[in-house]
């Protein structure tokens, strides 16, 4: 009796696992349908999409330093199709300009980015952009 048990509690647990596996299958390809339609219809109204060539930009401007107002420093992302590019990013001061320049690959910085440019590296591959609120773009 508790053998018999086992075995159906086993065969209904992998009906179960196979019907959720086969549902999943399907949201799979419904979504993959879907992007290939919107590439398709990109392309036609785009052309050819050359996913290297850098096409979303973000600026995100702040206050870097207490005794600059006005978010004269920011941060620039330039991104292309595979999330590669740069970030550069200019912070202001009122005797003196510092320039910086972050390599990118795949959304995330070779190096540490600081908060202002993960927000505009963020901004640029949701297609935020080109120009950044700061309360827009959540952490």
């Amino acid at each position: 009796m508790l053998v018999t048990v086992l075995v159906m509690a086993g065969v209904l647990s992998g009906v179960t696992g196979v019907s959720i596996g086969i549902l999943m299958l399907r949201t799979a390809r419904s979504s993959v349908e879907e992007c290939l339609e919107a590439l398709s219809r990109r392309k036609a109204f785009d052309g050819a999409v050359d996913s290297k060539a850098i096409r979303d930009v973000a600026v995100y401007r702040y206050d870097a330093l207490e005794e600059m107002t006005g978010r004269l420093s920011f941060s620039v992302a330039l991104i292309n199709g595979f999330g590669d590019g740069i970030v550069l990013t200019s912070i202001n001061g009122r005797t003196e300009t510092r320039t910086y320049v972050r390599v990118v690959c795949g959304g995330k910085g070779l190096q540490p980015l600081s908060p202002e440019e993960e927000h505009a590296v963020r901004a640029a591959r949701l297609g935020i952009g080109p120009e950044v609120e700061p309360h827009r773009v959540r952490r």
